[in-house]
């Protein structure tokens, strides 16, 4: 109750005052910066005055908070500002490493986060500068070392957007990156800490802009990591045709097994030769575990058919009826016919373009006949 109450004093005045101190350098401007979606823009700047104070007035803040920075020297000090709120920041000597900040309940959140965020980081900076310059012995000391600190910082990182994961300040931690980071924690675990984060500030502030950034990040993870579940480990492209009855068939159903992906064209005068020498190979490996997985660049459904029935192919047939346009054919970025691709039972292309005996000799090292 007494939070609502102050809530509703704060917004009788909708400005926003910033103010405070800086002193123990020699940098005389003070700037204020804020930040959205689309970016950064300059808001305003005041000198600081004998006594190294300053002031700022924002009018027309927006309902829920919003981000802005605080410039002064070279350091950018990130405050989440609310309608009425009388903000006291100071500092001395080093801005961002020394301030303080009253007056604004998630500013004072981001303090604290930045404190031992940026503290972590210096650490590490430190210990990666000693790496460089110590023998071998003292290096494996400083890696093991390295890899505490950045499982600490970690570990600090996440307790913070978890123990705050209704307040705006949780979103700020959420982007935050170490040198080299791409990811919070992972590629499929970050997806956890955003929706958190998302569904517990949608609550307190359904309003805030920074929602809609949260949801299509979480649309994009979620995009990615389904892509991700529909491929397989599998280091060839996925074929997928229909043979002459109409049945879907996969390449991917042959795996574990040495697979020939042929493509071929009935259309081509010399298509009967090469199936029949094919069909030699085939009947001699076949119970070794060769298989063949044929494509057809044939538009004619009847010149196709009749061509499978009459060769009596023993092998998957499959064909689109798009002729060289066919997706298949550029899913392997096939250039002539005839064309194949042998792919051993671990998944891997490991040759192309084998025919009669250069084709046979391969079978015979893959399966030690």
């Amino acid at each position: 109750m007494i939070f609502a109450v102050a809530a509703l004093v704060g917004c009788s005045n909708g400005d926003v005052e910033i103010s405070g101190r800086f002193v123990g350098l020699n940098s005389k401007m003070v700037y204020l910066e804020q930040m959205s979606a689309s970016g950064q823009s300059l808001v305003d700047s005041v000198a600081l005055d004998n006594d190294g104070g300053y002031r700022f007035v924002i009018k027309d803040v927006a309902p829920t908070p919003s981000l802005y920075n605080i410039i002064y020297s070279s350091d950018r000090i990130p405050l989440l500002v609310s309608r009425g709120e009388k903000i006291e920041l100071s500092a001395l000597g080093s801005a961002l490493a020394n301030y303080t900040v009253s007056g604004s309940q998630e500013s004072e959140l981001l303090r604290k986060f930045n404190k031992e965020y940026l503290d972590g980081q210096l650490e590490l900076n430190r210990v990666v500068l000693g790496y460089h310059k110590a023998d071998d012995e003292k290096k494996a000391v400083l890696a093991a070392k390295y890899n505490d600190l950045y499982r600490t910082i970690k570990r600090k990182q996440i307790s913070f957007i978890i123990e705050n994961k209704e307040c705006l300040a949780s979103v700020y931690a959420l982007y935050q990156r170490l040198p080299g980071e791409q990811y919070l924690s992972g590629a499929d675990s970050d997806l956890i800490y955003y929706r958190t984060v998302a569904d517990a500030v949608s609550k307190r502030y359904p309003t805030s802009p920074y929602l809609l950034t949260l949801s299509n990040d979480i649309a994009r993870m979620e995009a990615r990591i389904s892509l991700m579940n529909s491929i397989e480990s599998r280091t060839y492209p996925e074929l997928k045709g229909r043979d002459m009855y109409g049945n879907e068939v996969a390449l991917s159903s042959l795996e574990g097994n040495v697979i020939l992906v042929d493509f071929w064209s009935a259309e081509v005068g010399n298509s009967n030769a090469f199936n029949a020498e094919l069909k030699e190979i085939y009947e001699e490996y076949e119970p070794s575990g060769f298989r063949v997985y044929q494509v057809a660049a044939d538009t004619s459904k009847a010149m196709w058919i009749k061509a499978v029935q009459e060769q009596q192919l023993p092998w998957i047939s499959v064909c689109d009826f798009k002729g060289e346009a066919s997706p298949m054919l550029r899913s392997y970025n096939v250039r002539k016919l005839p064309s194949n691709f042998l792919i051993d039972r671990k998944g891997n292309i490991i040759a192309k373009d084998l025919y009669s005996d250069a084709l046979e000799d391969k079978l015979e090292e893959i399966f030690n006949h």
